[in-house]
């Protein structure tokens, strides 16, 4: 028996809070597909993290308030620009701000963990939002080699990244607390999770968060394919990438328990303004922050006075690799870019879209979220 499978089986078909499906969406308005959000909590420039941490629980509140479906941070690490080291903490902050859009990761590294210490988190965050809660897993060590070796206390952090596959079923053992007999952890147990249910006087439901496999390349396409699981693809910034990476999660396909066809989703950075010459000051932050950390001189994301000020003295080089980063960003005005994303939906196949506008301040990308629903026509929404 296939344990990440049968554990599938028996949790990924929880509805979620609302009795919905936990891992479609629904479109809403004129979307062609279900809109989501990845946020990143980035610092600008004259910025702290705490004021960065405050702009990812405005972004919730918008994004729940207008109908996109989920929201979803990322774990990077050893980067000045980006405040989202530890998903589990912001996502139980997040929870505690909201009261009806999901929340998951996107995703947690696995091999940056022993699988019981998720499992306990996760667990711990159904707990706090029963039905609202994705598992985005990624094989990546979102930073640097070295970061890596330091986070998994071993000189050879790639060997943990080959065992991501014993490593997931682990994991999805812990969560359903269902070792086999005989096993050396099978008197282990994730808590909060099933055992509380089956002790004397034990009332906990047996549901845990769906599992999504998140990948940049093939191999978690394969692998999500393979055990029937949605699949998640970043392509904002591995483009080249996404069709062949959707098409090899879809020809590795096999229905299972979770899902009877393949799901997924894509990452697509977005910015909307109302001009196109204040979308493009806005993105040019983002492409100078990842020009600098890809130059090896990784900071806080500049001002849009700064990006213009740089973007003027360019080499050819860095004005190169700019005009290939932005080439996939979707920016301009509201109606350029609902067009931009219909025709990525539409290119792709994608069965929902996560957006994520990278900018220097929280107005913008507020401002964007909304321009995006406007756009679309989504419905303002009440939590409940």
């Amino acid at each position: 028996m296939d344990p990440v499978k049968d554990a599938d089986a028996r949790n990924g078909g929880q509805a979620d809070g609302h009795g919905g499906d936990p891992v479609r969406g629904t479109a809403r308005g004129t979307a062609p597909v279900p809109l989501s959000v990845l946020d990143l909590a980035t610092v600008g420039a004259g910025r702290t993290a705490t004021d960065a941490l405050r702009t990812s629980v405005e972004i919730a509140k918008l994004a729940e308030s207008r109908g996109y479906h989920r929201l979803w941070v990322a774990e990077h690490h050893s980067m000045p620009g980006v405040a989202s080291s530890s998903p589990a903490v912001i996502l139980a902050h997040l929870a505690a701000h909201t009261g009806s859009i999901r929340l998951g990761s996107g995703g947690v590294m696995l091999p940056n963990h022993a699988p019981l210490v998720i499992a306990e988190q996760f667990g711990t965050l159904e707990a706090l939002a029963p039905g609202r809660i994705d598992l985005g897993l990624g094989r990546a060590p979102g930073t640097d080699g070295a970061t890596a070796a330091a986070l998994r206390r071993t000189d050879r952090p790639h060997e943990a990244a080959d065992d991501f596959p014993r490593q997931l079923a682990e994991l999805i053992r812990f969560l359903d607390d269902d070792f086999p007999d005989g096993h050396p952890y099978a008197r282990i147990h994730a808590v909060p999770g099933p055992v509380q249910g089956r002790v004397p006087g034990g009332v906990q439901p047996a549901g845990r968060p769906p599992v999504w496999l998140l990948g940049s390349s093939g191999f978690s396409a394969q692998l999500a394919g393979s055990l029937g699981l949605p699949f998640a693809f970043a392509h904002h910034f591995s483009a080249a990438n996404t069709l062949p990476a959707l098409e090899l999660y879809r020809s590795s396909f096999r229905p299972s328990d979770v899902l009877d066809e393949p799901y997924a989703l894509i990452g697509v950075s977005a910015l909307a303004a109302e001009e196109e010459r204040e979308a493009h000051r806005q993105v040019m932050t983002g492409a100078l922050s990842m020009l600098r950390l890809r130059t090896g001189r990784p900071g806080l994301v500049p001002t849009p006075e700064e990006a213009e000020e740089y973007e003027r003295g360019m080499g050819e080089l860095e004005r190169d690799f700019v005009r290939g980063w932005l080439a996939n960003v979707v920016y301009g005005t509201p109606g350029r870019v609902r067009d931009g994303l219909d025709a990525l939906a539409k290119r792709t196949g994608a069965d929902e879209l996560m957006i994520t506008s990278q900018s220097h301040g929280a107005p913008a990308r507020l401002r964007s979220y909304g321009l995006i629903a406007d756009a679309y026509g989504l419905p303002s929404v009440t939590s409940s």
